[in-house]
């Protein structure tokens, strides 16, 4: 197999380049910034729920401080994959290459996207936390064992969607992002029928205390100035957990506008980009915006969607869809930085979210074969142009003609016009062992 002629891209056509990278990096600088924002406010709201020493941390702690603490769990994987993001997008903005800069940026994709939506449920679940933590202070008429019966149950309900979400693997997020929807409208629910029981119990309380007078007032008129219990209105919260409220009609919606100016920027710069997909886009504007049992497969995507992304001839013709969806199999997954020399690069940086088994790219079988020589590896590996070889060899002969350790950067500088010599599109995917 030939190379193609070319190497590195000439200087003033990499400028439009740069500058482009330069306006998605802002807005996943935004994106991450709106979200830590919204993890401070949970983080604060946990811990005041912990060490208030009422409702939820009183009598029955041991019951319902293991409910906080599954917050604050979740809470750590999000806050990880943010800072992780913020890592990333920093090393590209130290990367010359601007197609390099460009797929680190999109590296940053699947841990936005997971800590978007895990926000999301994140947040749902602290409304839970709210109302078990006031029906427990302020409604000691309503059954204990049962408050702890639904929260278990909901909390089942949102587990899978939080592990898929963790998992960073981006089928499992996307299927995630599909159903969060339905997830959401389905806790909803469990949250409305909880609030209702709480107000039919509060009625049947009122009823107690009005035969309680009557009895008292026929027994003995002195206790009648004796102040009885102050009769506590059913608590029905308007205001639930982070920027979320419940409708008339028992629904929670979003308090906020999703698609303000600058969040429309941030969504629309990241999905042109490659960052973040449209089914996360999808699912967050549903959530926000109540539309919350609109999750089918295969539909248009929602008006608030296709307003976001400017609703061009492209976006009207995307659908929500998975790999099945496609009709085709997802190609296999291929490290770019051979396997075999993962000690190598790691004593040059590779490691954590820059670890070797973060650059993989989706090939077919045939052009996988053809850059190694044909099916069979090892008379692929005699020939100079095989991959492996052709990459290490000019790895090490930078590093003979620098006289020291290439640093990072500069081996992803020739991992870049490598790439570009071969036709092989500078687009990372994570390793799954695949």
């Amino acid at each position: 197999m030939s190379r193609c002629a070319g190497s590195a891209i000439p200087h003033d056509a990499t400028e439009p380049a740069r500058a482009s990278n330069t306006q998605i990096r802002s807005a996943i600088f935004g994106a991450i910034l709106e979200l830590s924002g919204s993890t401070r406010r949970t983080v604060g709201e946990l811990s005041r729920l912990k060490s208030s020493k009422l409702g939820i941390a009183g009598r029955h702690a041991d019951l319902f401080i293991p409910a906080v603490d599954y917050g604050i769990q979740q809470l750590r994987w999000i806050d990880t994959e943010l800072a992780a993001s913020t890592r990333l997008s920093t090393m590209a903005l130290e990367v010359d290459d601007p197609d390099m800069q460009l797929a680190l940026l999109r590296l940053t994709g699947p841990r936005i996207e997971a800590a978007m939506l895990g926000s999301l449920l994140l947040g749902v679940w602290l409304d839970f936390l709210h109302l078990a933590d006031v029906v427990l202070q302020q409604c000691p008429y309503y059954s204990v064992e049962q408050l702890f019966q639904q929260m278990d149950r909901s909390r089942k309900m949102l587990e899978p969607a939080m592990r898929a979400l963790a998992s960073l693997e981006s089928g499992q997020v996307e299927t995630a992002a599909t159903d969060l929807p339905a997830l959401v409208g389905h806790l909803t629910s469990e949250f409305a029928a909880t609030r209702e029981a709480v107000r039919v119990a509060a009625e049947q309380f009122e009823k107690m205390l009005r035969v309680k007078e009557l009895i008292e007032m026929l027994t003995t008129a002195s206790a009648i100035k004796m102040a009885l219990p102050r009769l506590i209105p059913p608590v029905t919260p308007s205001t639930l957990g982070v920027g979320l409220v419940v409708g008339s009609d028992g629904v929670m919606m979003g308090t906020r506008v999703v698609v303000s100016a600058e969040w429309v920027e941030m969504m629309r710069r990241m999905v042109q980009a490659g960052i973040i997909s449209l089914p996360v886009v999808s699912a967050a504007v549903r959530i926000h915006s109540g539309q919350v049992m609109m999750a089918h497969s295969n539909q248009d995507l929602p008006q608030g969607v296709r307003d976001a992304l400017g609703d061009g001839p492209e976006v009207r013709g995307m659908r929500v869809t998975g790999r099945a969806g496609a009709g085709m199999a997802e190609p296999p997954r291929h490290h770019i930085l051979p396997r075999e020399f993962r000690e190598w690069f790691e004593k040059r940086g590779f490691t954590g979210e820059v670890s070797i088994d973060h650059f993989c790219v989706k090939m077919e079988r045939a052009k996988h074969e053809a850059i190694h020589g044909g099916g069979d590896w090892r008379l692929g590996r005699t020939w100079p142009g095989e991959w492996n070889r052709m990459l290490m060899k000019s790895l090490h002969d930078a590093e003979i003609d620098a006289g020291r350790m290439l640093t990072r950067n500069e081996i992803l500088r020739l991992v870049a016009k490598n790439m570009r010599d071969y036709r092989i599109p500078v687009n990372f995917i994570p390793w799954r062992g695949q």
